[in-house]
């Protein structure tokens, strides 16, 4: 069996220690006589499952005990209604606009509210990070709303904006446990897992204690009240049992490799390689202000559409996939998460370097 280089944004690649201990728990998880997948999410079995996966994350984060860790469905683009839905008191927000997917949690706020742009980037096509450090935001506003990691785009927040005492509400799906992260610092972070984290299907909610609120109005659906799954530890319907079963042994993964520190550095390690030959290249460009890149998503350009196609088509031969950009951007993008190893990056650059003297 051969195995690609993955560079896919998400679902993206697992490491493979994860993906050859489900192998072995695929037909008899430790004994049961049964998959994950088949028990039911009410037996003791499953709650230890559960139990430990966010045993493992809290462990890992530093999770303070007044917050909730949260296992829900409906990805990250749920949360862009269940956000403002449970923590509209005012009916104000304030968004930072910095790609794709903040531009679409502002959309989907302004059917329940008053939520307002304070900043964005669109203006050159959100290549880099607007300035944060006064932002005119309304004094009223329930929350301030960024997307950390612009998984499109490739921007990624060196700095938390000044959000000047308001609640900091932050999308960290592309970046979530690529490095060390100050909880308490936020109101909720939150990201879908098929990016860094695990198989698509769950999203990892941390919530603040005081933000579950039980005098919502009663038009909120029961299923989109963060009470409901606070209150039912994640359990209050059938979950996503397996993909959180996957998401609980990449926390081992991580816990065994070091921890969150010792990903970061690897992370910044993976990144340089790839961002120092962009720097060098006659041939291929970065598209990102060099203060904002990002260290999991690598935006690149030739500058001609056709050099791409070629580009993105050769390095496939070569088991380097799912180079193509965004189908908004074009390009190329290279997703160098988590369980990317150093050699796929190497590797990745090595042809990049090959492709450009052949095409001189």
């Amino acid at each position: 069996m051969t195995r690609v280089f993955n560079f896919s944004a998400g679902p993206a690649v697992l490491p493979e220690e994860v993906l050859e201990t489900a192998k072995e728990d695929m037909m008899d998880y430790r004994g049961c006589g049964m998959s994950v997948m088949e028990m039911s999410h009410r037996g003791k079995v499953y709650d230890n499952i559960i139990k430990e996966a966010e045993q493992d994350l809290r462990d890992l984060i530093g999770i303070p005990d007044n917050y909730k860790v949260l296992f829900l469905q409906g990805g990250a683009s749920t949360q862009f209604a269940m956000i403002p839905m449970n923590l509209f008191r005012n009916k104000k927000a304030a968004y930072i606009v910095t790609g794709q997917w903040a531009k679409k949690a502002l959309a989907e706020a302004k059917k329940y509210g008053d939520a307002v742009a304070v900043a964005s980037s669109a203006d050159k096509t959100f290549s880099y990070l607007p300035d944060c450090s006064d932002l005119d935001i309304p004094e009223d506003a329930d929350y301030v709303y960024i997307c950390e990691n612009n998984t499109i785009y490739g921007t990624e927040y060196k700095e938390l904006p000044d959000t000047k005492g308001h609640i900091l509400i932050s999308d960290a799906s592309s970046c979530f446990l690529s490095r060390p992260i100050d909880i308490e610092k936020y109101g909720i972070i939150y990201a879908g897992a098929q990016k860094n984290v695990g198989p698509a299907g769950v999203t990892i909610v941390i919530i603040r204690e005081d933000l579950i609120r039980d005098d919502l109005p009663e038009w909120v659906p029961t299923m989109l009240r963060y009470k409901t799954h606070a209150d039912a530890g994640s359990l209050y319907n059938t979950p996503p049992a397996y993909n959180i079963y996957v998401c609980g042994l990449v926390f081992k993964w991580l816990k065994k490799n070091g921890g969150l520190e010792a990903m970061a550095k690897k992370n910044e390690e993976k990144a340089k390689i790839l961002y120092d030959f962009l720097d060098q290249s006659k041939m291929f460009h970065g598209t990102v202000v060099e203060k904002d890149r990002s260290l999991m998503n690598v935006p690149f350009v030739t500058g001609s559409d056709e050099l791409d196609a070629e580009f993105v088509k050769a390095a496939a031969a070569e088991g380097l996939v799912s180079l193509k950009g965004h189908r908004s951007v074009g390009g190329m993008r290279a997703s160098i998460y988590n369980a990317m190893p150093k050699e796929g990056v190497e590797k990745l650059v090595a042809f990049m370097k090959k492709f450009e003297e052949e095409h001189q």
